[in-house]
């Protein structure tokens, strides 16, 4: 069968199989068949309108596949074709001055794939797809035997995330952490603070089965922010001082709030839920320098957390049910009923699998 994908049109459009044509690889190219791509929430908040995308484009980032070949003076390290990859959702050119500044994923020449618009007559760039070809300044991993394919597509992007958001927060050890949101993010966090010895970790969300699943990821406790008590859950835990660091994860401005509300004096808040427009939050300039408060922003990630995600996966992490993670499957020609299945189970992934 000839490898097609399907191309993204707009919001309420049927996605459009068209066929991908093998164009001869350029210098430092790979092409990769793809095996499986796993459906993050940005595809979502596309494909249902919520965030606008240039079109056409093939959807997808959360990508696994194999290589097929290389391109002409490609450094094809110790790898071969047949071998299973993933691959950071930017491709930087490593001499603007982001790159230069270890902000490779704000790359002023970045290709980013699954978010840009694609030529019809030769769709690519997206996970959706039956092949990809990877461009030069990709950074790009072999997967170890010991992880499942559609778990290794979630390393790239939201365990790599959450890699970024931790290494953002500092140390974690002995330390108090709350999570707010306990989704996808939210129960990965809870799985990798757990693994680098923090004292308590503390999920917090109002749905009572993503509060259940954190406790499998590591989570200490969790709470309902609806409780008329929460705020005393909370003290109970970490004391009157506050919590040491808070990892805003769900989105919304109220948790970002609560973020900064319940960090102690000298605690570290780090926002990556945000990734859409949402109301602005009251920040008091003197509270917060007398609180001596540290903030920080995440969104996406470097090429090294993609590395620690990996090597996460294959290792700590094998502590922790993430095939569970994993709500369905569904094949490359039912990808919209894969939608469907992804928006009625938040807080797991829905994969695409394609044939061998």
């Amino acid at each position: 069968m000839n490898p097609r994908a399907m191309l993204f049109h707009g919001p309420g459009r049927p996605l459009q199989a068209v066929a991908q044509t093998a164009a001869p690889l350029q210098r430092g190219e790979i092409r990769v068949r793809i095996r499986c791509c796993t459906l993050c929430r940005s595809d979502l908040s596309t494909y249902f309108g919520q965030r606008i995308e240039a079109t056409p484009t093939v959807l997808g980032h959360e990508v696994v596949g194999v290589i097929e070949s290389f391109g002409p003076d490609t450094d094809r390290r110790d790898a071969a074709v047949g071998d299973r990859i993933t691959w950071a959702v930017v491709a930087n050119c490593g001499e603007c001055f982001y790159c230069k500044n270890e902000l490779q994923q704000k790359c002023e020449r970045g290709v980013k794939y699954g978010h840009f618009a694609t030529d019809p007559a030769q769709p690519d760039g997206g996970g959706l797809a039956d092949t990809i070809t990877l461009v030069p300044g990709t950074a790009w991993f072999r997967i170890p035997d010991t992880i499942g394919t559609p778990v290794a597509s979630l390393a790239n992007c939201a365990v790599a995330t959450i890699a970024a958001v931790l290494e953002a927060a500092g140390p974690i050890e002995e330390k108090s952490v709350l999570v707010y949101g306990a989704g996808l993010l939210g129960v990965v966090a809870c799985a990798m603070a757990a693994s680098r010895g923090a004292s308590n970790v503390i999920a917090i969300d109002p749905d009572a089965g993503s509060r259940l699943r954190a406790l499998e990821f590591g989570a200490t406790h969790t709470l309902d922010p609806k409780a008329v008590d929460a705020d005393a859950q909370i003290s109970a835990v970490v004391g009157d001082r506050g919590a040491d660091i808070a990892l805003e994860l769900a989105g919304i401005a109220p948790t970002v709030e609560q973020c900064l509300a319940k960090v102690r004096i000298g605690g570290t808040v780090v926002l990556a839920g945000t990734v859409s427009p949402t109301p602005s939050v009251p920040l008091d300039p003197q509270t917060f320098v007398r609180r001596m408060l540290t903030l920080r922003g995440v969104h996406n990630y470097q090429p090294r957390h993609l590395q620690i995600a990996l090597d996460f996966l294959a290792k700590e992490g094998t502590r922790f049910p993430f095939d569970s993670l994993i709500a369905a499957s569904y094949p490359l020609d039912r990808v919209e009923e894969a939608f469907t299945a992804a928006k009625a189970n938040p807080g797991r992934r829905v994969a695409v699998v394609t044939t061998e």
